[in-house]
Formats: structure tokens, C-alpha cells, sequence
């Protein structure tokens, strides 16, 4: 069973007054045009954000509010978030990357991306995804969080290959981003290490640990995070 998209309630209590409808009239769009049986309570319970709609729910609540899907939702992290923000149906948005549905559908609902190169670039294309965004909706965020760490505390040189696997980012762009965060890790340890004594030691692992967690985060300010 899939989990509702992030629903952002003051979003659809805005567009709603702003359309001059009340509860009731949303309802009655929901079942009028959509065959949903919503009731007004429900459409209030979704604006107070105490529960949120399904994706049919918020698919159709947007055609009754004459706005986006994208409109109601809050900043999508999923694949499946990413493409209900754009309203996008999956078969459709499997036809447009080169996929057969039933695939695209399982790798949706595992959260692991396994298309090729090309069908990555259509993914990205059509759902407007930031190299970022792409990274994480794809369930690729662990991963290259584990290559980083090992790349500035080991050699980097050994993980130009497998990042390039990961990232659609030119080589030797990678190479600098790569050298740059290595240094920056290697002149953190030397520089708390020439504190001298147990402090310096304690400080060397605590400044270590502080680079390494926001590994990524410095990694996409550095690279740069568009597509």
C-alpha cells in the first residue's frame, strides 16, 4: 500500500477561499466529477493537516480547486512524489522514459532506480529533477554518501569510477570536486592534529566526524547541483 504524498494543507485552504468555495462545495466536485464520496469533514481534515488525501484523492482535489497537483503537495523527495507533483500518471511517465510500466511501477515502489543511462537522463528531463533531487528520489543518497566518505579519507583517485557510475557528471569535473573535498578533509585533520596533545586528538575526530556527516551537502555545493 502506498503512503499519500506530502500533502501541503495551507496550500488547499488557500486555493479553496480563494475560489469562494466552502467545504461542502469540494465534496460535492470531488463526487461529482471524480465519482469520489469525500465529505466536507474529510476535505477539512485535510486543510488542518490532520490527515492527507491519496493520490486519487489529491489528483482529483486539484482538478476541483482548478490548480496543479504540484500546487499541493509539499517539496517532493520520492520518485513517486516527484511525478504526482507534475501529474503524471505512471504509465504515462514510463512510455516517456522508454520503460514498460509493470517495471517502472516496481522500481517506483521499491525505491530503487535501476534504468540505464539514457532512461535516467529521460527521468530526469521529464520530471525536472536537479542532480540532487534525482540522487535521492532514486534511492542513490546512501550510496554516494558511502563513495564520498571513503574517497576524501582514502585516495579519491580509486572512486573517480564508480561515482562517474553513479553521477552523470564529466570526469574530470569529478576529478576537481574530488581533490578539493579531499584536501579540504586532509587540511581539517592536519590542522587539529597540529593542536598537539589529547586535545588535538579529540578534536581531529570530532571536526573529522562533523566533515564526513555533511559529506553530500559539501559535495553539491561544490559540484554544483543542476542537472
Amino acid at each position: 500500500m502506498h503512503s499519500s504524498p506530502p500533502f501541503n494543507a495551507p496550500a488547499a485552504r488557500r486555493l479553496r477561499a480563494a475560489l469562494g468555495m466552502a467545504p461542502g462545495h469540494v465534496a460535492y466536485g470531488l463526487r461529482a466529477q471524480y465519482g469520489l464520496v469525500v465529505a466536507p469533514e474529510t476535505v477539512l481534515a485535510w486543510e488542518r493537516g490532520e490527515i492527507s488525501p491519496s493520490s486519487v484523492e489529491l489528483t482529483a482535489l486539484a482538478g476541483v480547486l482548478w490548480c496543479s497537483p504540484g500546487e499541493l503537495l509539499a517539496e517532493p523527495v520520492t520518485l513517486r512524489e516527484h511525478r504526482i507533483s507534475r501529474g503524471l500518471a505512471a504509465d504515462e511517465l514510463a512510455r516517456r522514459i522508454g520503460l514498460d510500466t509493470p517495471s517502472y511501477q516496481k522500481m517506483e515502489d521499491s525505491g530503487r532506480w535501476r534504468g540505464n543511462e539514457r532512461q535516467s537522463a529521460a527521468l530526469a528531463s521529464v520530471l525536472g529533477l536537479t542532480l540532487a533531487q534525482f540522487v535521492t528520489a532514486t534511492g542513490k543518497h546512501e550510496e554516494l554518501a558511502d563513495l564520498l566518505r571513503s574517497a576524501v579519507t582514502t585516495r579519491w583517485q580509486a572512486y573517480v569510477k564508480p561515482l562517474g557510475k553513479l553521477l552523470p557528471i564529466p570526469k574530470a569535473h569529478l576529478e576537481r570536486v574530488l581533490e578539493q573535498l579531499h584536501g579540504e578533509y586532509q587540511s581539517r585533520m592536519v590542522a587539529t592534529l597540529s593542536w598537539g596533545g589529547g586535545q588535538g586528538e579529540a578534536g581531529n575526530g570530532d571536526s573529522g566526524r562533523e566533515f564526513l556527516g555533511g559529506i553530500v551537502d559539501r559535495f553539491w555545493h561544490v559540484a554544483g547541483g543542476a542537472a
